[in-house]
This record gives C-alpha cells, structure tokens and sequence, in this order.
C-alpha cells in the first residue's frame, strides 16, 4: 500500500509547470489566493516571532541562532498544534473540491 501525500501550496507563479510529473499518490493543494491565515507556515512563523518580541540582537547570527534554538523545541504535536487547526484544514479541502 502506497501512502497518500497531500502538499500545500500558494498560488504562487512558482508552483505551476507545465512539465512537472506528479506521482498518483501526491495531491497538490492549492490554497485561495490571498490567505495566509490558512498557510501552516505563517502560524509557525507567529509562534518563533512571539518569542522575539522583546529580544534584541548584536549580530544576525544570534538571531539565527536563537531561532534554531526555538525550533529545536518544536516536537510533532506542538507544531500539529500550532499549524492543524480544522478551520485551515477545511478552508483548504473546501477551496478545492466544491
């Protein structure tokens, strides 16, 4: 048994070819174009930045180390917490098969 994979993606100009192969157990999800609230990354990008609120940094390469600190925290259920909200998953689903 082959699994399913279901990638998200944005409209975004990038994300279309007329050459690309996709295998059968694939599904390209695209998300309604101006919608970040339903794109997982940005929700991850506002729990690493609430971190960041009151930080201040010498050098870039502290703030990168500081957010490869704070990633390295994340585990499956806390980023499945933080991205896997019903809403975004129903957005999504609804967006492309109604």
């Amino acid at each position: 048994a082959q699994d399913i994979h279901i990638i998200q993606l944005d409209n975004g100009a990038f994300h279309f070819s007329q050459h690309l192969q996709i295998p059968e157990n694939i599904i390209l999800l695209f998300q309604p174009p101006h919608t970040p609230q339903v794109n997982p990354i940005e929700r991850l990008w506002e729990e690493i930045k609430r971190h960041l609120a009151w930080e201040s940094f010498g050098t870039l390469d502290e703030l990168r180390q500081f957010i490869w600190r704070r990633l390295e925290k994340l585990n499956t259920s806390i980023v499945a917490s933080i991205t896997g909200w019903d809403f975004i998953l129903d957005a999504l689903f609804e967006s492309n098969f109604s």
